[in-house]
């Protein structure tokens, strides 16, 4: 490595070596990254058959036909549905058609700009309790990983239950990191094709923690119907209050509660996830950190970090996109073709798996320039970004509905921890990006932190 050339961030080495169905099988069954060829950062298109036909899609145009142009032709992956129905049932993150379309409708004037804001203070308050936290630790090496599950999950606790005492989210927590345990993994009957009524091994695992989880949503979507709505509306209130304005038609409790689980699932563990890897990103790049410092200190007056606050640090925004870049949560997004279609000039026949694989196309070599390396400023200027190039939150009419929110409250806690705190890498303690259901650090996150 010359002078001139600075070490980069943590990465994973991609496959120089076709893996065939057990080799994909093991390292899909530790990580799936790992089974991503490294013609995915130089191709549009790489195609194989591990028992079923796959297409890995690269190329932006082929993947806004994905997402938007034939939506329909390609819904979720039968793989995903099988992992993710048994915890969270029909709800919007697995639907489709028209049952995916009312529910949309339902829950969209949910996560509008103004209600959004609105939990703004909940996010600032957790941020506070977790920069006291992390105050009282000394001089030890902290697992911001650890930290920041806690944190986000205390902001969707209370931004679903708020004031709701029967709620126990510590019990909820624990299903869910226990579902994701044991049902996260590959099976290999998914991946030779098998049909979905033989009996996957995970399912058995998980069950008993999806019993868990569903009972203690019924029971604080039954107290809360009895209780009535707070002063403030939080998730929870806005979702029974919620209508399909077209068909008028309301969630049950069962609805309620897939779509409530889908939310605290996917909305604390993304986010933590962004943080502690953006922490760690400006604990590799000192110079970033202080700058982003600067900004904070520039425009934040109050105690605490506001969403106002957030709408107003364009620089802390970059460095999460560049976070959501380099470490998108959601490594790889998969669909099943319907029906024959052509994606670069190749062709995908009914039932063949299509897969988008965001963390390669997010360091593809055609599409970004030194995709490895840790750059914030090149979301400055995001018309200069191709829309289908960068997909942290999907897109088209199923991008992720909760997006804005992860972004102001990413913005909000990470402002708050660095306004508060230096972080310094721990040698010898690099992460490892990891994906079985999210892209996750290894062994966790290991910084120190001295008080600014």
């Amino acid at each position: 490595m010359s002078a001139t050339q600075p070490a980069l961030p943590a990465h994973v080495p991609l496959a120089t070596e076709p893996l065939g169905i057990m080799g994909s099988l093991k390292a899909a069954r530790s990580n799936l990254l790992s089974i991503l060829p490294e013609l995915a950062v130089r191709q549009p298109m790489v195609s194989g058959r591990t028992g079923i036909r796959w297409h890995m899609v690269m190329e932006p145009g082929a993947i806004r036909r994905i997402l938007l142009e034939e939506v329909d032709n390609y819904p979720k992956s039968n793989a995903t549905k099988n992992i993710l129905r048994p915890a969270i049932g029909d709800s919007l993150f697995i639907a489709e058609d028209a049952h995916w379309r009312w529910q949309r409708r339902t829950a969209a004037p949910v996560f509008s700009h103004r209600n959004v804001m609105a939990l703004a203070p909940i996010m600032s308050a957790a941020a506070q309790r977790s920069a006291d936290r992390l105050g009282a630790t000394g001089d030890h090496a902290v697992d911001l990983l650890e930290e920041m599950v806690r944190t986000t999950f205390d902001v969707i606790s209370d931004v679903t239950f708020s004031g709701e005492g029967t709620f126990d989210s510590a019990a909820v927590h624990r299903a869910i990191d226990g579902y994701i345990a044991a049902a996260g993994k590959v099976s290999i009957l998914d991946m030779l094709g098998m049909p979905d009524w033989l009996p996957r091994p995970s399912r058995f695992r998980s069950g008993p923690v999806v019993k868990q989880m569903r009972h203690v949503a019924d029971e604080a979507i039954e107290a809360r119907m009895q209780r009535g709505q707070g002063d403030i509306p939080d998730l929870l209130d806005l979702l029974l209050a919620g209508e399909d304005p077209e068909t008028k038609r309301r969630m049950n409790t069962s609805e309620l509660r897939d779509n409530l689980l889908t939310f605290i699932v996917a909305g604390h563990e993304t986010t933590a996830l962004t943080l502690a890897w953006a922490l760690y990103l400006c604990a590799f790049d000192q110079d970033v950190q202080e700058r982003a410092r600067r900004e904070i200190d520039e425009v934040v007056t109050g105690e605490m970090v506001t969403g106002e606050d957030a709408q107003n640090l364009p620089f802390l925004r970059c460095i999460v996109d560049e976070a959501l870049r380099l470490y998108p949560p959601a490594g790889i997004i998969s669909r099943t073709a319907q029906k024959t279609d052509m994606l670069c000039a190749r062709d995908v026949h009914p039932g063949d798996t299509v897969m988008i694989p965001i963390y390669a196309l997010h360091r593809h070599k055609q599409l970004w320039e030194e995709p490895d390396a840790f750059r914030p400023d090149r979301f400055a200027d995001r018309k200069a970004i191709d829309r289908y190039a960068y997909l942290p939150f999907g897109d088209g009419p199923r991008i992720c509905i909760g997006a804005s929110f992860a972004i102001q409250e990413a913005v909000i806690i990470l402002a708050t921890l660095l306004r508060r705190f230096r972080f310094n890498l721990v040698p010898g303690r690099p992460p490892s990006p990891v994906m079985i259901l999210t892209l996750r650090p290894d062994t966790g996150v290991w910084l120190t932190l001295d008080p600014v």
